[in-house]
């Protein structure tokens, strides 16, 4: 069955046959981190050369998805995500967030970026270089499992009961379930605190830091900053914690306000 389509059942009334073999590609080719070759697009969604072919000439004719040096491989380009950045919501998000990041950058001589929920996953929508010369920042378009983040852990802590379960199902590979038991423990203790802190998972030397920047109770966002230990740098993971959960409020405020 070609990906994305398991345990849906579509009415053979709606059905748009061209349009599935391009959102199957494009589905495909999002959760993959290095380019796929044309053969491999083609067992992979079970299909053949000639269904797919000429879809793929037309996605990347269109700018959806480019072909990689020599490789010969297929991979997204930033096209669907600067899509998605064109959303009112998502625009009227960054427009209030992006002044108040700066000053939290200069305010604690740390990065930050923005976080929002993507299918199961955080994916990084703004970024704020620090102020000094000594600083380490995640790159707009970097997405990463939900489980896996402090900024997954803080959008998961500040939704419904029912907005958890369905993230949770969308998780690939899915969490054990000791695994999914401490991972709602840890949410919980999130929401209390009002912040999450912890190593980063993927780079030594990092404290992530992160605080939901919320429209009423539920988390549209996670302010967070990769916080690095340098003896250049005097402010304490205690005072930048908080400064991201006042800067977080501030966003907060002004989103509300905006509506």
């Amino acid at each position: 069955m070609p990906s994305g389509t398991a345990g849906k059942v579509l009415d053979p009334r709606y059905r748009a046959p061209a349009l599935e073999k391009g959102l199957d590609i494009l589905q495909l080719l999002a959760g993959e981190s290095h380019p796929i070759a044309l053969s491999d697009i083609v067992k992979r969604l079970g299909r053949s050369t000639g269904e797919l072919f000429r879809m793929i000439q037309v996605l990347e004719y269109r700018g959806f998805i480019e072909q990689v040096g020599n490789t010969g491989g297929y991979r997204l380009t930033g096209k669907l995500f600067a899509l998605g950045l064109d959303q009112p919501q998502v625009k009227t998000l960054m427009e209030i967030a992006l002044p108040v990041m700066r000053q939290l950058a200069r305010d604690t001589g740390q990065s930050c970026h923005l976080a929002v929920h993507s299918n199961g996953r955080i994916v990084i929508v703004a970024r704020m270089e620090s102020s000094e010369q000594i600083g380490f920042s995640v790159r707009v378009g970097y997405s990463q499992a939900i489980p896996l983040t402090v900024s997954g852990v803080i959008l998961y802590a500040f939704q419904p009961e029912i907005i958890r379960s369905q993230w949770e199902r969308l998780w690939d590979p899915p969490l054990s379930k000791p695994n999914l038991i401490a991972f709602r423990t840890r949410a919980g203790e999130a929401r209390i605190r009002g912040f999450e802190c912890a190593p980063s998972r993927f780079v030594a030397g990092i404290t992530d830091i992160s605080a939901p920047v919320l429209q009423g109770e539920v988390a549209a966002a996670a302010l967070t900053s990769p916080f690095v230990h340098a003896k250049s740098l005097t402010m304490s993971e205690t005072d930048a914690a908080l400064r991201i959960k006042a800067a977080a409020r501030e966003i907060s405020g002004e989103l509300l306000h905006s509506d």
